[in-house]
């Protein structure tokens, strides 16, 4: 298998690093080191996790993040990278596109 991330993700991914730079000089880079982490888990996790609106959702293990994927064939898209934190109501419009 291998882990292909959508442009959309990597906005998300890049939004999310921006913002804890923001926060504290180095956050930043720890959140990109522990998401693509998570991200590089789905190899042996892949399709284990509880669907949400039609995707895979795995969540990070230390920032409140949830990682959302679709398994194709041998292919794992990762679709979005969603803050938590955030209405749902716009989590699911994300995630519709």
């Amino acid at each position: 298998m291998k882990i292909r991330i959508l442009g959309l993700a990597i906005g998300d991914l890049e939004a999310g690093c921006d913002f804890y730079e923001h926060q504290q000089p180095g956050l930043g880079v720890y959140f990109l080191d522990t998401l693509f982490s998570d991200i590089e888990a789905l190899l042996l996790y892949a399709g284990v996790h509880a669907q949400v609106f039609g995707y895979f959702r795995a969540l990070s293990k230390r920032f409140p993040y949830a990682i959302y994927y679709k398994v194709n064939g041998e292919d794992i898209e990762i679709w979005r990278v969603l803050d938590c934190r955030q209405n749902p109501r716009r989590t699911a419009e994300a995630l519709r596109g």
